[in-house]
């Protein structure tokens, strides 16, 4: 077990909720970085992940490199393909799209992207990824040409979380997609949580303090936000540290 993912184990361990800034490399501005971060930086932010489903290449490279300028939060990340992986990065959410059956995502961008992490340096963590519907077409589900999850049946998610338990995850990540309208329900967090011994990672649709705090008491471990602060980065002065 290496670092950063022992020190998510053992933040959960003791009780911390952890909250990850996810930054598309092809929606943010670049000269924009050191102001976001500072911003970052100020809040109870822990961790940074960087990817998006379709980033331009070497846009991510660039990314980690300024962000790496301005924090020293871990930086994470969380690509849409194989092209979006960077050594600059402290670690790599090594994705399988479980919820869906397409086998690119399932297995084939992993066998791609084996050129690129052979002799990396960068943590490696197996991650579950399952996309719930959310109330509109994402662009994962676009990309990827798969189906989200109907949020009514909650045992079929469960099913697939524990799946990924006995496939060997490290992390379950509960997502309902980019810009989604409906973030996940609390009894979908909690019926997961209560199903899976490995950390939870849940996103999508959260887009103010109340619902971040509902998804913890739910049960998530950590919570991803990206839109949210993207429309309006005002949301990080509700979230400053004390």
């Amino acid at each position: 077990m290496t670092s950063i993912y022992r020190n998510i184990k053992k933040s959960i361990s003791e009780g911390e909720k952890l909250l990850a800034v996810l930054i598309d490399p092809d929606r943010f501005s670049i000269k924009n970085t050191k102001k976001f971060i500072g911003k970052v930086n100020a809040s109870i932010t822990t961790h940074i992940f960087v990817g998006g489903s379709t980033v331009d290449e070497n846009a991510t490279e660039v990314l980690v490199s300024e962000i790496k300028k301005h924090s020293t939060l871990p930086i994470i990340l969380f690509p849409g393909d194989h092209n979006q992986i960077t050594d600059q990065a402290d670690a790599l959410l090594f994705l399988s799209l479980i919820s869906g059956r397409n086998p690119d995502y399932l297995i084939g961008q992993h066998v791609d992207s084996i050129s690129k992490l052979k002799n990396t340096t960068m943590e490696i963590i197996s991650t579950g990824y399952i996309l719930v519907e959310s109330g509109k077409e994402t662009a994962v589900e676009i990309v990827t040409n798969t189906k989200p999850m109907p949020r009514n049946n909650i045992q079929h998610i469960v099913d697939t979380s524990i799946a990924g338990v006995f496939l060997g995850m490290k992390l379950i990540y509960l997502e309902a997609g980019s810009g989604a309208l409906k973030a996940l329900t609390p009894s979908i967090i909690h019926a997961v949580r209560k199903s899976i011994d490995i950390p939870l990672i849940v996103g999508g649709g959260i887009r103010n303090k109340a619902q971040l705090e509902e998804a913890y008491q739910a049960g998530a471990d950590v919570v991803v936000i990206g839109t949210a602060f993207e429309e309006d980065e005002s949301f990080f002065e509700e979230l400053r540290r004390e």
